[in-house]
């Protein structure tokens, strides 16, 4: 098992930094009417969820737990604000499917660490 000196080195950030620039690709085609909208939103929310790996990755793992936390909480919105902009027309429906592909493969990845965590900290 390869040692974890930085955040960077986690999978989990290093994926959570690839959806982030797979969202601001693909909110580049949106109507400029959504750049204070969904595009911001979205693109918030991507960002939130490698930052709140990072930022937790320097805390204790009690505190880093809920960071984790916080990452999914944002992978959720991100999800959600997928479907309504799939819904609007904004993504086709396989532009949306690979994001929720890429969502769901982070998420599961997010929740293994949070439960390896939890239980170090106890």
């Amino acid at each position: 098992m390869p040692v974890i000196k930085s955040y960077r080195d986690l999978q989990v950030w290093q994926k959570g930094v690839e959806l982030a620039v797979t969202v601001y690709r693909m909110t580049e085609t949106f109507p400029k009417s959504e750049q204070y909208g969904l595009v911001s939103q979205m693109r918030r929310a991507a960002v939130s969820i490698a930052s709140n790996i990072a930022e937790g990755h320097g805390r204790t793992n009690k505190h880093f737990a809920v960071y984790l936390g916080n990452a999914l909480g944002s992978l959720a919105e991100l999800e959600t604000q997928a479907e309504i902009a799939r819904h609007i027309g904004y993504l086709t429906d396989i532009k949306c499917a690979e994001m929720i592909e890429q969502l769901g493969i982070l998420g599961r990845q997010l929740n293994v660490l949070s439960r390896r965590v939890v239980a170090a900290s106890h």
